[in-house]
This record gives structure tokens, C-alpha cells and sequence, in this order.
């Protein structure tokens, strides 16, 4: 991780410097900026790896934010919370965020969390090993399901012959459903493969990026099974 890169916007202070240092004691390389316009300036001219945005900043608020750079890039974005209840958390993840952490943080949690976002994004990517099921069952298979088509070598989706725009994570996701068509997985299940949590998160974490990734290939291409999970239509 010693040539990783990271955008850190946060307008508090004494957070801003001492999650820096933490950051940099493990080896990240830090850009801290203490507003969303001068973070979004920061991440055009340094193109930076993963990016930690608070919720609330001034001059652009962190939603906005990432809101911009999901117009930009599908560089991985953690959102930086107050509240583990706030509406900001869904917002942030409806608005392209891969993840969430809430405030106050440990600092080897963050750095954990920074960790498990950057590892999906290389195997979602091609170009890393990963434990996920779909990236050892499906790769190099070209997957159709009705008018969808996952080439699973290529990293590439295209509905009715279209193109589909997936972030890493949604793809990573796309991967879990189609390689196991027509079988239930749990959000706790997709927690641990999708995102790499090897104990429990927020499953409001799935239900988003589920919805987000049905408004791309089709809304009734996942189905929901209630009380236990999602499944992909095969």
C-alpha cells in the first residue's frame, strides 16, 4: 500500500491531521483538504486511489461530492458519517459511494475498511486475486441471462447489446448473483464476499447497491426474497 493514494476531505482540524498521520504511518500517501470544492479540485489534479469524503463539509458537502467524482471516475469512495443512523449514509451510498464509516472511528478500522475497498477493486478490476466465489467460478465465461450479457474475462456488461456502466463494486456484485443463478444469498453472505467483512456490517450497505445496480441492468432482473436475502433471475 505504500504508493496508495488517498483524497482526505474533512473540516474538522484535529481530525484532518491526526487521521492523516495515522494514514501515513501505514504507508498511504495523504492529500487532506478541508472543504469539498478544494477536495474536488485536489482529486482532478491527483487522481488519487480511493477517496474518504465527510458527509459534511462546506463549500461542496461530501454527498455532493462523491456525486461529482462518480460523474468523473469509478475510483472507490468511503463516506465518513456522525451518525450511523443518518440519512446522509444512504445518501452518500446512493450517490456512488462503495462504503460507509462512522464517526468517531479507530484508526485501524479505517485503515482496515481502506484495505478490504482497495483489494475488491483489484479483483473486480482483473487484476488481483480475491476469495469470491464468482471470480473463480465464472472467469472467463461469457454469462447471458435473458438480454444480459456478463463476460466475466473482460470485466464487461451490455444489456440488449448495450453497454453498462458498472463501478468495481457493482460488478463484484453482478459476479456474486451470476454465479450462482437462481439461488438466495443472504446480505450477511454478500457482506463477507462483496465487501470483504469478516464481521457484521450494515446491510443497508447491500440493499443500496442492490438497487443501484437494478436500475442498470433491470429492475426485475434481481429478485427480492424477503426474509432472506436476493437472488438473480436465471
Amino acid at each position: 500500500m505504500a504508493d496508495t493514494h488517498v483524497l482526505f476531505v474533512e473540516d474538522d482540524d484535529v481530525i484532518r491531521e491526526a487521521t492523516q498521520l495515522t494514514l501515513e504511518r501505514d504507508g498511504f500517501v495523504v492529500t487532506a483538504m478541508p472543504d469539498g470544492l478544494q477536495g474536488l479540485e485536489a482529486f482532478r489534479a491527483n487522481r488519487p486511489d480511493i477517496a474518504l469524503l465527510d458527509v459534511m463539509v462546506p463549500g461542496l458537502d461530501g454527498v455532493s461530492l462523491c456525486r461529482r467524482i462518480r460523474d468523473e471516475s469509478t475510483v472507490p469512495v468511503i463516506m465518513l458519517s456522525a451518525r450511523a443512523d443518518s440519512i446522509d449514509v444512504v445518501l452518500g451510498l446512493e450517490a456512488g459511494a462503495d462504503d460507509y464509516v462512522t464517526k468517531p472511528f479507530d484508526g485501524a478500522v479505517l485503515v482496515a475498511r481502506i484495505r478490504a475497498v482497495l483489494r475488491r477493486f483489484g479483483h473486480a478490476g482483473g487484476t488481483a486475486g480475491g476469495e469470491s466465489a464468482a471470480g473463480e467460478d465464472a472467469q472467463g465465461a461469457l454469462l447471458s441471462f435473458g438480454d444480459l450479457e456478463i463476460d466475466t474475462e473482460g470485466m464487461e456488461v451490455r444489456k440488449a447489446g448495450e453497454p453498462v456502466a458498472l463501478t468495481p463494486t457493482e460488478m463484484r456484485l453482478l459476479l456474486e448473483f451470476s454465479s450462482a443463478p437462481g439461488t438466495v444469498l443472504s446480505r450477511d453472505k454478500l457482506l463477507e464476499r462483496v465487501w470483504d467483512y469478516g464481521w457484521g456490517g450494515d446491510t443497508r450497505v447491500v440493499d443500496v447497491h442492490v438497487q443501484r445496480l437494478r436500475t442498470k441492468i433491470g429492475q426485475d432482473r434481481i429478485e427480492t426474497v424477503r426474509g432472506f436475502g436476493y437472488k438473480l433471475k436465471a
